[in-house]
């Protein structure tokens, strides 16, 4: 590894005239610190701020190694990198045995002296299950509280199961907002040019929910108590496995459900996936457009959704960007 840095202080890059200085530390840096420290102990790996092109190669080879993407169309390339490193910005990587399984980078967002966006983060599939996703992203948190930063945002697939029970129920981000095909087509193996809706997340790094879950008490869902209590099952898999859309009930939480492998469905029936696609498009889509909340994601995989004035819809741990 070359051109490791400091987790936490990160390349010192000098600012221009008239550019105010970063803000000082958030009263929880010390403590994400220590979370993101203890993530990176249990995944077995060793998280480190990257900077030096050798490394920022092997990064763009990692995510080659995830993606294969066309050769026009990378998730980042080595140039975009090396610029936004100097700038400042954080590119962390995870090794294991010395070896890069997993990396993420991020750059400065609006508001200025706020925000964090992740761009892209990615782990080699031999080291997937193993929560090397987990220490990245606390390491992001622990490094944005450090740099007076409170919230970071980020965009996945709303189809991709697994990935929304980690955004939404191992971390507590909230969604704040459904990009229809926000990419346009992605010509790689995992999006195989399905149209690429993404939702916009926002980790409110100090919530109390987002403090319990980097703490180890992720947002978990009863289902049976929802569906006891009236929830209404508002997009579900029909016969044969397609999206069956159903009304939606005013005063009770909403449930849309995503298909158990959107990626494996892609490649065995993408016609299929198309559909779910538009399905959650518009039941996720619309309701957040309409003023709905996601409360979290059950693990059975289903979207919990409160109308406007539904009761008991929590309100720990949301925000807005």
């Amino acid at each position: 590894m070359g051109g490791v840095t400091d987790l936490i202080d990160g390349p010192a890059v000098p600012l221009p005239a008239g550019v105010p200085a970063p803000g000082a530390a958030r009263a929880g840096a010390a403590v994400a610190a220590a979370a993101a420290a203890e993530a990176a102990g249990g995944a077995r790996v060793q998280v480190v701020a990257l900077t030096d092109l050798a490394d920022l190669r092997a990064v763009q080879a990692l995510f080659d190694s995830i993606w294969h993407p066309a050769p026009d169309n990378p998730p980042v390339t080595i140039e975009l990198m090396r610029a936004l490193t100097k700038a400042g910005n954080p590119l962390f990587g995870a090794y294991a045995d010395g070896r890069l399984v997993g990396a993420s980078v991020a750059f400065f967002a609006a508001p200025a002296g706020t925000a964090l966006h992740s761009h892209v983060t990615g782990v080699a599939p031999s080291a997937q299950r193993h929560s090397v996703g987990r220490a990245l992203k606390l390491h992001q948190r622990a490094w944005a509280l450090q740099h007076g930063l409170d919230r970071i945002g980020w965009t996945f697939d709303p189809l991709v199961r697994r990935n929304a029970w980690f955004n939404l129920g191992r971390l507590a981000a909230t969604p704040v907002e459904y990009l229809p095909d926000f990419y346009g087509p992605m010509h790689d193996t995992i999006n195989a040019a399905d149209q690429s809706d993404r939702l916009l997340m926002c980790w409110s790094l100090e919530a109390p929910a987002v403090v319990r879950a980097v703490a180890g008490q992720p947002v978990d869902v009863d289902l049976p108590a929802l569906l006891a209590a009236g929830a209404a099952t508002v997009l579900a898999a029909g016969p044969g496995g397609s999206p069956e859309v159903r009304p939606a009930v005013p005063g009770v939480p909403a449930l849309i459900a995503v298909p158990a492998d959107v990626e494996a469905l892609r490649a065995r029936d993408p016609a299929l996936a198309a559909e779910w696609r538009t399905a959650v498009r518009v039941a996720l889509g619309g309701a957040l457009a309409a003023g709905s909340r996601v409360r979290a994601f059950a693990r059975e995989g289903w979207y919990v959704v409160d109308g406007p004035g539904t009761p008991g819809a929590p309100e720990a741990g949301r925000a807005t960007p």
